[in-house]
């Protein structure tokens, strides 16, 4: 299988990846690569669901406009058009495709939910297991197409670039895969590449995020040439389940937008001296509120409570999250759930155009990995889903219209060279590398950040930069050094960002300047690679 040509490579089997392999499948060979089981990602624990345009009530106008406030001035109104104009075909795509969205309760048209920042009820969902359902569905027609070969258990080690083999272009070739069973390295060569690889918020100590989140997309694209853009807005969702054995199970917004209320130990309600929109404010504000309330009373969580609704309800539109929470003992139609905030969505991202086209010639990026200019500074809930559905659709036309000029372009590339590299002597070293920049990250680069706190991060990164690869250079790559040495990426690239950001806004909020800056309104922070960059300057804000 070494040097296998390809003509779609997507490394990431999220909804973003499989939408993309199953659009490209009937007129193109495909491989998906998938770090565990293939529906294992963000998108198979997506509880809410997906924002589109499907009620007679709603407009594309009105959706277009709450994803604006939400994104703070930095959402790109081009892109926002594309997006939610696109938004109800897609809906119907997945609908074809066999997905079971929850109905009403007269059993002839969808149920739609509201969830924060959305003026409508326009999430359709299947139940409170949205992902779980589209996974599971695109999984089973992914396996059966004869066109789609799927490597499951396998970790993209990095992309293969002319411009690394010492060509003048800068053209992406395909990628080296590690095959975590058996130890092999494959060099796979594609006439294209996509990197679907989810986002990166297991770069912080407390995440919603499976393990998989590791930001390996945008490190790899980083390394190849790409320009990344607004690291700084990480979305930290209000309310993970506060457990000690639930590892952040999260629950969901749906949770407040039918109503549940957020308390403080004593019983009271909060929220509402933070924002007029109260519990239904974006996530942003919930979650710095909660942060607040938190530090200032010395507490281990705050409350979420929906037990004033119907037990017949509750149950009914919430089965994951009553099933879970009674595991541990708590029965949510009778008393409130405790919840923290955790690291969630990765709002910047690898730039891409309205294709899903990088600056690097024939590699894409789809979905959380990439920063489109839907988002800005903080994502409207239920538009992550979406945006990988539209720019799955979007990316298949645009490979589609060239697949011809390039599958004939197979290349031998060069085998995977262990020659000079030895077993680990002491994993230890990465164990502990990955648990001090998790750590730091989420004591200096959090909710909440000042100047001290992120030059105290950025000296440290600069320590573990160099250690971790010093020992990616020495030793046999695995999984766990595969993802560290993206993690240290994504950690600089964060802290760059939110240190060139000198103002709050949306996700990022620093005490040094509480406010936001008018002038800054449309201006991206967009870092570029020293190596790759014309002028010299690594970055431009």
């Amino acid at each position: 299988m070494t040097n296998k040509h390809i003509d779609v490579l997507i490394i990431g089997s999220g909804l973003a990846g499989l939408g993309l392999a199953l659009r490209l499948a009937d007129t193109a060979s495909v491989a998906v690569v998938s770090k565990g089981p293939l529906h294992e990602g963000s998108s198979y624990y997506a509880q809410g669901g997906v924002a589109a345009v499907l009620g007679d009530d709603d407009s594309i106008q009105s959706h277009k406009q709450d994803t604006l406030d939400a994104g703070a001035g930095l959402c790109d109104p081009v892109t926002v058009d594309y997006v939610i104009s696109h938004g109800p075909e897609n809906i119907k795509w997945l609908i074809d495709q066999g997905v079971g969205f929850s109905l009403d309760h007269d059993g002839r048209q969808y149920h739609l939910t509201r969830e924060g920042g959305h003026s409508h009820r326009r999430v359709i969902h299947a139940a409170d297991a949205t992902g779980r359902a589209i996974e599971t569905t695109l999984e089973q027609k992914a396996r059966n197409h004869p066109n789609i070969q799927l490597f499951e258990y396998s970790i993209a080690v990095d992309l293969i670039s002319s411009r690394k083999l010492g060509g003048a272009e800068n053209r992406c070739l395909g990628a080296y895969i590690l095959n975590q069973q058996s130890g092999e390295i494959l060099a796979i060569s594609a006439s294209n590449t996509v990197l679907a690889t989810g986002g990166a918020s297991k770069v912080y100590l407390y995440t919603s995020n499976p393990d998989t989140s590791t930001g390996d997309g945008i490190a790899m694209a980083w390394r190849a040439g790409c320009r990344v853009a607004n690291m700084e807005f990480v979305q930290f969702h209000p309310t993970c389940l506060y457990h000690p054995e639930a590892k952040s199970f999260l629950i969901s917004e749906s949770l407040r937008g039918e109503g549940a209320h957020l308390l403080l130990p004593d019983g009271s309600r909060f929220m509402e001296a933070y924002d007029r929109r109260a519990e239904m404010a974006p996530r942003d504000i919930v979650a710095r509120a909660i942060d607040y309330e938190m530090k200032k009373g010395g507490l281990d969580s705050v409350y979420l409570d929906i037990s004033h609704r119907n037990h017949d309800f509750i149950i009914e539109h919430f089965p994951t999250i009553y099933a879970r929470c009674l595991k541990y003992g708590m029965d949510i139609t009778q008393s409130p759930i405790p919840v923290v905030p955790a690291a969630h969505y990765t709002c910047g991202g690898v730039i891409t155009d309205l294709d899903g086209k990088t600056d690097v010639d024939n590699l894409y990026a789809i979905g959380e990995c990439t920063s489109t200019g839907l988002h800005g500074a903080n994502r409207l809930a239920s538009n992550s889903l979406l945006e990988c559905l539209v720019f799955s659709q979007a990316a298949s036309r645009a490979i589609n219209e060239t697949l011809d000029d390039f599958t004939a372009t197979a290349m031998a590339l060069p085998q995977w060279d262990e020659s000079q590299v030895t077993d680990p002597d002491e994993l230890v070293v990465v164990s502990h590398n990955w648990d001090e920049m998790r750590r730091f990250m989420w004591d200096y680069v959090g909710i909440v950040r000042t100047n001290k706190r992120l030059q105290r991060a950025q000296n440290r990164i600069k320590l573990l930069k160099d250690e971790i690869e010093e020992f990616y250079s020495r030793f046999k790559v695995n999984n766990n050094l595969i993802e560290l040495r993206n993690l240290v990426v994504i950690a600089e690239l964060t802290i760059r960002s939110a240190q060139l950001r000198r103002e709050s806004r949306g996700l990022h909020y620093t005490r040094d300047y509480p406010e936001s800056d008018p002038a800054l309104n449309q201006v991206n922070t967009i870092l570029i690679p020293e190596n790759f960059s014309e002028s010299g300057d690594s970055k431009i804000f």
